[in-house]
């Protein structure tokens, strides 16, 4: 009687055991949730990995598996990255695994391009976040080639030798030729809208130009970047012709200037220090531009001499063109394409001293915004250029 009755207790002690170890995996109604994580990083020079993460919100004691699949957006697969499919495992006590996607390698400036990872057919799991995108960031890099179509002028003058000159065939700016205007200070007595900087994204050199860009972004206060570079402290002159062969930005809103300032503005404030506008443009006038002196009268008051020149065909962003000073004492005149359109001189500053036999120094900027141009509309498409081919100083033998 005694071993039947011990059987039925082991029996008993297994079933009771079982039951236990059965309990102790994650039930069904409580199976971990997996979720995918979106990515952003640059475009890699060679062609690389974009990671995406997918983790669980808790360990699993069985692995878990997840299928995933790319999606195209704006990028395209094939073109942009390579297509990827497939099965991905977290094991067992663990809570994260990741997915690579590679992504193809370049240098060229273009807005930025997204694609996605998606999540299928789970197993031990369910899915949280079923979607996660990869932003490929091209808006900070350094190739821009642009159309070199347009007027040019020569390497040399008869009776004139090249004193200085920039021709940005490098990679960077030449410290030795400029620096940089960095903030919006309170909007450079312009109401200008933009924060000037010294990063890639506003300012590089590529294919043989300089390009000083505009974008709309939140950054340090202003809804606009841009850049603003100067020679002052570096290089200064006096007199000479002086060449600049530009594409110019002509949307609303814009406000490129090729232009100069007296070195001495330290001591002699604007305006009596002078200011040469070798050529700036008011975006909604697309087909004209202005060159202008700028004095202090006797009064204290700002003398300004100014002619505007106009395309008979199309606008200033579509082609390069040569802005050209001839510098001489008492007088500058300006030319577009070697065409006179102001022909200044020191019979104009009839009031106060006139400023323009002393040296200046190079300022190129595109503000955004300011009394002159008014602010961006709904027309206004950024980023918005300005490429420099180059600007050359030729002084008299």
């Amino acid at each position: 009687m005694i071993r039947p009755y011990c059987i039925l207790l082991l029996v008993t002690g297994m079933a009771a055991c079982s039951k236990s170890a059965k309990s102790s995996a994650t039930p069904t109604g409580n199976q971990p949730s997996a979720s995918v994580s979106g990515v952003t990083q640059d475009r890699p020079a060679q062609t690389g990995p974009f990671r995406f993460y997918i983790d669980l919100n808790a360990a699993s004691q069985q692995s878990v598996t997840v299928s995933y699949s790319t999606a195209d957006g704006t990028a395209k697969a094939g073109t942009d990255y390579t297509a990827a499919t497939g099965t991905v495992t977290i094991p067992a006590g663990q809570t994260e695994s990741y997915v690579d996607v590679q992504v193809t390698g370049d240098s060229l400036r273009q807005a930025n391009q997204t694609f996605s990872l998606n999540l299928s057919t789970p197993v031990n799991c369910t899915i949280g976040t079923s979607q996660a995108t990869a932003t490929i960031v091209n808006s900070d890099l350094g190739y821009l080639p642009t159309d070199t179509t347009g007027y040019t002028t020569p390497t040399s003058y008869p009776g004139y030798q090249l004193a200085w000159s920039d021709e940005f065939s490098g990679n960077t700016l030449n410290p030795q030729n400029w620096t940089f205007d960095i903030g919006n200070n309170n909007g450079w007595g312009n109401q200008e809208l933009e924060y000037y900087t010294s990063r890639i994204n506003n300012v590089f050199v590529s294919a043989g130009n300089l390009i000083i860009e505009a974008d709309q972004e939140s950054y340090q206060g202003s809804n606009y970047t841009s850049a603003r570079i100067k020679t002052e402290g570096v290089q200064q002159f006096t007199y000479g012709r002086i060449d600049i062969r530009a594409k110019l930005p002509v949307a609303h809103g814009m406000w490129p200037a090729l232009w100069m300032l007296g070195s001495n503005i330290n001591s002699v404030p604007w305006p009596g220090c002078g200011e040469t506008d070798i050529v700036e443009l008011v975006g909604s006038s697309p087909g004209k531009v202005l060159g202008s002196l700028h004095w202090q009268q006797a009064d204290g008051s700002e003398g300004t001499y100014n002619n505007g020149y106009v395309l008979s065909t199309g606008d200033f962003s579509q082609q390069f063109h040569v802005f050209s000073l001839l510098w001489q004492h008492d007088s500058v005149q300006f030319f577009v394409d070697d065409q006179l359109y102001v022909n200044g001189n020191i019979s104009e500053v009839t009031s106060g001293t006139y400023p323009f036999n002393l040296p200046f120094f190079f300022i190129f900027n595109v503000a955004v915004g300011g009394d002159f141009p008014g602010p961006p509309d709904n027309t206004t498409i950024f980023p918005q250029r300005m490429f420099v081919d180059y600007v050359r100083v030729f002084q008299p033998i």
